[in-house]
């Protein structure tokens, strides 16, 4: 069992390298070479755990993706009110954005993720399975926000979710480009979400 849990600390420890070169690179930066010395493994290392360069880009696809996760979660359960729907929705959408600070290395890393999965299909698999995840969490977020009375009767959940991740993925692309302040698009963000609200 330790070595188990060994490998896997491994695993995510080469992932993060692969972040970090993708972050200040592009992909084309993440070669088995440069992952192995961003990592301070050796090339064997990097082998042992990924069979191709393929299997470890997937791999640190999903890493990202766990952490945006994370991200949301902390920020709900720091906020003043984190059994609040519209909280929830909030900053699910806000830790999407990854604009700013630490985060913004994962925003970098996402984009050039999305780029290359128009073209490698089973980084593409990966993202759809990403994004219908966080349709389904948006759906009944705002479903469950309508039983209780806090976003509005009218409100399609389906049609929303999915409206409500172009908006995240498009802030994302403007502040990346600059064209946005990570404030203006929280901001937006936050004008998005209040205007479901029952009032």
């Amino acid at each position: 069992m330790p070595k188990q849990v060994d490998h896997d600390s491994r695993r995510r420890h080469i992932a993060q390298a692969v972040c970090e070169l993708i972050g200040r690179r592009g992909l084309e930066g993440a070669t088995l070479r440069e992952v192995a010395a961003q990592a301070g493994v050796s090339m064997g290392a990097v082998q042992r755990c990924f069979r191709a360069k393929d299997e470890m880009l997937v791999f640190a696809q999903e890493h990202v993706n766990r952490r945006i996760t994370e991200r949301a979660r902390a920020r709900i359960a720091e906020s003043p009110q984190p059994g609040s729907v519209t909280t929830m929705l909030e900053q699910t959408l806000v830790a999407m954005l990854a604009v700013d600070g630490e985060d913004l290395l994962d925003a970098r890393v996402w984009m050039a993720f999305t780029a290359q999965a128009t073209l490698d299909p089973a980084l593409a698999e990966v993202q759809r399975g990403h994004y219908a995840g966080l349709t389904e969490l948006l759906t009944v977020l705002l479903r469950t926000g309508q039983e209780s009375g806090q976003i509005r009767a009218e409100v399609e959940p389906e049609t929303e979710a999915e409206a409500l991740i172009a908006l995240a993925d498009g802030l994302t692309v403007q502040v990346l480009l600059g064209r946005h302040s990570p404030e203006s698009a929280r901001a937006a963000i936050r004008r998005r979400t209040t205007a479901l609200l029952r009032t």
